[in-house]
Parts: structure tokens; C-alpha cells; sequence
């Protein structure tokens, strides 16, 4: 795993180093402000407002807005994650079948301490659910003992996923632009039917991007 203190030029998106010339230059600025500007939503800027402040280049301050800061020692946390790749902090998924009743899915998902569990089809990707859509079904008059996992999951093709080699940074990116828990890593297998299909190598959650953060701040 590479070292946090190596020093690494960092490597800004266009639409980031739009942000931080906006703030620098109209500080203090509200996120609301800023998404005018660029004629966004605030929900599109969110993922690079969380980098920026994550890295400290720019400061959040509650009720006041955002302010540039350039905090050059903390940017060593852009360029770690952006080092990282997801194959270095994955971790196991937890996976049933689409015939598993919610009841049972649901004692799966918390044996396994999970946010979302995936659904798989001889070996191969085919729906994921999260906490929420069994609190959804646990809410409505549905016999739990009876729904399949099948009848409540979201399918392919509408899953985020990532691959090994894709970058932490971007794990983490995905996870707060979709509002998700974890997503699935994936391999692309083509099976014999002749098709191409996602076999589940591992899981990126909240979990492993805290983790992440975690060993940086103890120099891991």
C-alpha cells in the first residue's frame, strides 16, 4: 500500500478547480450559490464539495458557506486515495439468491453486519437490497415468510458497480453521488451462454472509504 506522506501533485477535475477559483474569489459562498454559478444542481456539486473539504483545500462552515483554506498538509489525503485502488480495500460481500425470503435475507444482512446485500444467479450478478427496502417491506402487510428477495430488489442494469482496478477516489465518488451504502465490485465473465456477465469479487462501502481514512490519519 503506498505511503501517505509521499507527495504527489494532485490532480484536480476541471469542475473542482472551477470551485475553488468561485470560492477564492467570493468567499464565504453557500453550496446553493455556487450550483448557480455553474448552473447545477446542489446534488451534482456534493461529490466535489466532499473532496475539497475532505482534502482541505476549502473549509465548510455551517450556516456561513464554504472558504478557501489550502491546507497543503491534508492535501496528501486527495493524493492517497487517488494512489489507492479498490482491490486494496475491498472486503467480502454478502450474497444470496433471488428465491431467499425477506425474512431470511434480512437475518443474512445483519449476521453479516451489511448496509445492502447482493443477489446472485448462478454465480453472477442479478439485483442488490439495501436496509431500506426491507424497512420498506417490513412497513407494508407483506408476510415476510413468503416475498422472495426477487420480488423487492433493484436489478441489473440499474446497479453502480465498480472494478479492482478503478481508484478509491472514485469508489467514494460513486457512493455519495448515487446515496448508497456499498457497491458491488465486479468482473466481467463471459459465460457459456456466450454472454458477458458481472461476477461479484468483493464490496466498497462506507465501511472501507472510513477505514481508508482511518489508516491515513495513523500513517498506514
Amino acid at each position: 500500500m503506498p505511503c501517505a506522506e509521499r507527495v504527489i501533485i494532485i490532480k484536480l477535475t476541471k469542475r473542482q478547480e472551477i470551485l475553488i477559483e468561485l470560492v477564492k474569489k467570493n468567499q464565504p459562498i453557500t453550496s446553493e450559490h455556487l450550483a448557480d454559478r455553474l448552473n447545477v444542481t446542489r446534488a451534482a456539486l456534493r461529490p466535489d464539495l466532499a473532496i475539497l473539504t475532505m482534502t482541505g483545500i476549502l473549509e465548510a462552515r455551517p450556516k456561513v458557506g464554504y472558504l478557501y483554506s489550502n491546507n497543503g498538509s491534508n492535501n496528501i489525503l486527495y493524493d492517497y486515495i487517488n494512489e489507492i485502488t479498490v482491490s486494496d480495500i475491498k472486503s467480502k460481500p454478502a450474497m444470496i439468491t433471488e428465491d431467499t425470503t425477506v425474512y431470511d435475507a434480512i437475518v443474512q444482512i445483519f449476521l453479516n453486519d451489511a448496509g445492502t446485500i447482493f443477489i446472485v444467479s448462478d454465480g453472477y450478478l442479478v439485483g442488490a437490497v439495501s436496509r431500506k427496502d426491507f424497512l420498506k417491506t417490513a412497513l407494508g402487510n407483506s408476510d415476510l415468510h413468503k416475498v422472495p428477495v426477487g420480488i423487492i430488489m433493484t436489478r441489473m442494469p440499474n446497479i453502480i458497480t465498480v472494478n479492482d482496478g478503478d481508484s478509491a477516489y472514485d469508489a467514494a465518488k460513486k457512493i455519495i453521488e448515487h446515496e448508497v451504502d456499498s457497491l458491488p465490485v465486479v468482473e466481467k465473465i463471459i459465460g457459456d451462454d456466450g454472454k458477458e456477465h458481472l461476477k461479484i469479487t468483493g464490496k466498497i462501502s462506507k465501511t472501507n472509504i472510513t477505514r481508508l481514512f482511518v489508516n491515513l490519519g495513523a500513517k498506514k
